[in-house]
C-alpha cells in the first residue's frame, strides 16, 4: 500500500480531477458541485450532488454520484450474531451491529452490514459495489486501485501483524447503486466511474469513527472456512456472542 498522508491522496485526487478537466473540457471527472440545498440544514445531512462526464454503468441512465454528511446514528448497540438489523441509509451509515467486525481487507465473499458497521465504527471506510450476473470487473478494479492507493494509517502499522488501514471492499447485493462507500455518519453512492471523487470522499471520513482502533482481534475473514464468520442459516442468534470481542463491557 502507497505511504503517503490521506491530506496527500485528497490533494492527488484534486489534481486528478483538474487536470482531467483540462484535457477533456465538457467531459471532466470532477465537475461544479451540485448542492441540494433541500435536503442541506446545519442541524441535519448535507447532500451533495456530482455529475461526471463519465458513462454511466450498465442499467444506470445517468452519471451521478451523491455524498451524504453529517448522518445522525442514533444508536450504536452490539446485537447478537445473526439477528438481522435494518439501517436508516443505503450502504449503512452507523447503527446497531454485531459484535464482530470483518478484518482490513479485499473481500470476494459478501461481508454482513451488521458485520461491517462495526467496522465503521472503528474509523474504516467501506467500499462496496453491486455487480450483475455479468459481472463488474471496471468497477472492482478502480474501487481496488481506491483501496490500495490509500495511505498506511499510522495507528494501524504500530500493530504486529495489523492491516495497512482500516479499509474494507466487499460485495453488498443490497445496494441501489453500482458502487457505494460508507463511514460513520457519511455515505458515497455512484452509478458510474469517478475515482477522484470516491478518493476524496476516503480521504475526508477516513478515522472519523467513535471509536479509533485498528485491532484485527476478534476480527474475522468472510472469505475463509475457518475465519471465524457466524454461518447463520436458520440457527438462533447466538446471545452469548460476545461484547468481549472489544476486550470490554458491553455497550450500552
Amino acid at each position: 500500500m502507497k505511504r503517503c498522508g490521506f491530506a496527500q491522496m485528497w490533494v492527488a485526487a484534486a489534481a486528478t480531477a483538474v487536470l482531467s478537466s483540462a484535457l477533456t473540457g465538457c467531459g471532466q471527472s470532477a465537475p461544479p458541485v451540485d448542492v441540494d440545498e433541500s435536503d442541506a440544514s446545519p442541524q441535519g445531512p448535507e447532500t451533495i450532488t456530482l455529475s461526471p462526464g463519465a458513462p454511466p454503468l450498465p442499467g444506470e441512465a445517468e452519471c451521478k454520484v451523491v455524498v451524504q454528511t453529517g448522518i445522525r446514528v442514533a444508536s450504536a448497540q452490539h446485537v447478537p450474531e445473526c439477528t438481522p438489523v435494518q439501517y436508516d441509509t443505503n450502504p449503512p451509515s452507523g447503527g446497531d451491529h454485531w459484535a464482530i467486525w470483518a478484518e482490513f481487507k479485499s473481500y470476494k465473499a459478501e461481508v454482513p452490514r451488521e458485520i461491517y458497521v462495526h467496522n465503521l465504527e472503528h474509523g474504516a471506510v467501506v467500499l462496496a459495489y453491486r455487480c450483475p450476473s455479468s459481472g463488474c470487473a471496471e468497477v472492482e478494479a478502480m474501487l481496488e486501485e481506491v483501496r490500495t492507493e490509500a495511505a498506511s494509517d499510522p495507528k494501524c502499522l504500530t500493530l504486529p501483524g495489523g492491516p495497512e488501514a482500516r479499509l474494507v471492499m466487499t460485495p453488498d447485493s443490497a445496494l441501489d447503486t453500482p458502487i457505494a462507500a460508507a463511514a460513520w455518519g457519511a455515505t458515497y453512492t455512484a452509478t458510474c466511474l469517478d475515482k477522484p471523487s470516491l478518493a476524496r470522499f476516503v480521504a475526508e471520513h477516513y478515522g472519523k469513527g467513535p471509536e479509533d482502533t485498528c485491532s484485527n482481534a476478534a476480527a474475522v475473514d468472510v472469505d475463509q472456512p475457518a475465519g471465524g464468520a457466524p454461518s447463520c442459516g436458520d440457527a438462533p442468534p447466538d446471545a452469548g456472542a460476545g461484547d468481549a470481542a472489544d476486550g470490554g463491557p458491553p455497550e450500552p
